[in-house]
């Protein structure tokens, strides 16, 4: 990819904050401006950033609604009413009720679970799913990671003589739903201090809430945190903040005594025995959670998630893994017939956005194929496909570029959309497609900006080799977890030359394996650029480049770094 290198200069007065907040703080002066750009200016708030304590996480009873909430929830137990816990296909709903569902079994036993079929009900609250609640005696329903937008749904439950709480953090139209309660730190009228909380997120702060309202030890509910750290890297939610504090509770609890379904998953995936970072959660264990609900069923995942039993949560998580290597095929296929499709649109070099219909493909993929086509052509794709005669479809979008209120400008062309800034779902009637994509089209056309249409990367700092030692990798951990708000720094040296070692690497010699030295020292630097081969003949020729890269530990050598190349340029 032709990357924008961006470096924003610090102001002579930032540059010397930075240092002194270094020094005080033992870190390298490089990293005291990473704090800074973090809003991070004093030694004590560096220090509750790179040691986030879950003592510091809001009241939850600060989030409109959860009073009423808890007093609803011990009202059903009082009563012994049967209760539901409704949530999401994807990792997010999925990890969600998991989390409500086996805090609460630990106390009261007249609880189910409910997923919805992607295929048979779609997404959010059915009538299908309010039917069967109402037939095996429901009173309550908890509905986790949707359900803001459900008004027709839950009216209609209501007159079933069934209440529903929602835990939600899209994005809430100006009607809500007639809930007994309704949390979502997006609420307009919401006066919760952090607004960003995944629906995994939001279900914690219910369970938080219920637990200190019912003396139960938080411990008890502290031992889940590893299902709120899945959802909050699948989910891309910035991680600043409380999310960074339950991600980096979550993370040590997937590293140290992770529940038993995901421990399943994480040795189908290979990861045992080695530090679980986000990006083996976005890469490797979300995928396989998210596949149950693409290929077949989400309830699938969640009773994996719930599994108590080691040899059985194996059994599943492998059956999950079959799913993840079929969609794995089917993403391939589709994406390259997406690509073909983009090929042939007229003008497509004046488009800024791209708007495809296929009938034929796979309703369960075109998430991940709309993704693919935001990567490969750099704008915003919505990517729509036929079920039960309607156009439905996912949105994706480029940094900075909010593809909700894209999605939302078309709205009266759409029989029902949700999401958030770089996701959103549609669905629409056939008849309406080259409509909405001429509006959507229209509405980026007028609305992107030329900084959000060219893949860039944010240079953090300018160091020379002598700088990238593994104690500078160690101070750098500390600021994991990485994600949104708080991406994995990218630092820059310029004019590199090839040791005289580099080579080509990967099944289609697709990858270089580099072994480098800058201008200034005689460090030798490993380092690997993945899918950038095609540099590899300019590195031959010994002549200089500039390279942009993350610093990670060598898996092969401990105690010793490497780099992750991200883009190599050769100097002018």
């Amino acid at each position: 990819m032709n990357y924008k290198w961006i470096y924003e200069e610090p102001a002579p007065t930032e540059a010397a904050a930075a240092t002194n907040l270094a020094k005080e703080v033992g870190i390298h002066p490089a990293l005291g401006q990473l704090l800074l750009r973090r809003g991070i200016s004093t030694p004590v708030a560096a220090k509750r950033f790179f040691r986030p304590q879950l003592t510091d996480l809001h009241d939850p009873f600060l989030m409109d609604d959860m009073q009423v909430a808890v007093d609803r929830l011990n009202q059903a137990l009082g009563r012994k009413e049967r209760i539901m816990v409704y949530g999401d296909y994807d990792v997010d709903g999925c990890t969600a009720v998991a989390l409500v569902y086996k805090f609460l079994v630990q106390y009261y036993s007249n609880i189910d679970f409910y997923i919805p079929d992607r295929y048979e009900e779609g997404y959010g609250i059915s009538k299908k799913g309010v039917d069967f609640a109402a037939e095996t005696g429901v009173k309550l329903i908890i509905v986790l990671d949707c359900g803001i937008k459900a008004i027709e749904e839950i009216a209609y439950a209501k007159s079933l003589g069934i209440d529903f709480i929602i835990c939600d953090h899209h994005v809430p139209d100006e009607e809500l739903p007639c809930a007994v309660a309704i949390l979502n730190p997006k609420r307009r009228d919401n006066h919760y201090p952090y607004t960003h909380l995944s629906g995994c997120g939001v279900g914690f702060k219910f369970m938080q809430a219920f637990a200190a309202n019912n003396g139960i030890e938080f411990n008890k509910l502290t031992a889940l945190l590893d299902l709120c750290a899945v959802s909050i890297a699948s989910d891309i939610v910035p991680i600043m903040g409380e999310n960074r504090i339950l991600a980096s509770h979550g993370l040590r609890c997937l590293n140290t005594n992770p529940s038993i379904g995901l421990q399943a998953i994480v040795e189908v995936c290979g990861l045992t025995d080695r530090e679980l970072s986000m990006g083996d959660i976005i890469f490797k264990i979300g995928p396989r959670i998210n596949a149950s609900g693409r290929m077949q069923n989400g309830r699938e995942a969640v009773d994996l998630l719930v599994e108590k039993d080691y040899q059985v949560a194996l059994e599943k998580a492998s059956r999950i893994n079959l799913y993840n290597e079929a969609r794995k095929d089917l993403d391939k296929q589709m994406t390259e017939q997406a690509i073909e499709q983009v090929k042939q649109m007229p003008d497509l070099d004046r488009l800024r956005s791209v708007v495809i219909y296929n009938e034929e493909w796979h309703k369960g993929v075109i998430g991940i194929v709309a993704s693919r086509l935001t990567e490969q052509y750099y704008r915003p794709a919505v990517v729509l496909t036929r079920s039960e005669g309607m156009a439905t479809g996912s949105a994706r979008s480029v940094s900075g570029f909010d593809v909700y209120k894209a999605v939302q400008s078309c709205a009266d062309l759409l029989e029902n959309f949700g999401g958030h800034t770089y996701a959103a779902g549609l669905s629409l009637r056939v008849e309406n497609v080259p409509e909405f994509s001429r509006r959507f089209e229209a509405y980026v056309q007028e609305h992107i900006m030329d900084e959000q249409r060219q893949a860039s990367l944010n240079i953090d700092a300018f160091l020379d080799f002598k700088d990238v030692t593994f104690r500078f990798y160690q101070q750098l951990k500390r600021f994991a977890p990485f994600g949104p708000s708080n991406d994995r720094p990218i630092f820059c040296t310029r004019r590199v030359y090839d040791y005289g070692t580099s080579k080509v690497v990967g099944r289609g010699q697709e990858h270089i394996k580099l072994e480098l030295v800058d201008n200034k020292t005689n460090n030798v630097m490993n380092g690997i650029a993945f899918g950038q081969s095609s540099q590899a003949r300019y590195i031959k020729t010994k002549r200089a480049f500039d390279i942009c890269y993350a610093v990670e530990e060598n898996s092969h050598k401990r105690g010793e770094v490497q780099l992750q190349i991200e883009d190599i340029r050769p100097c002018e």
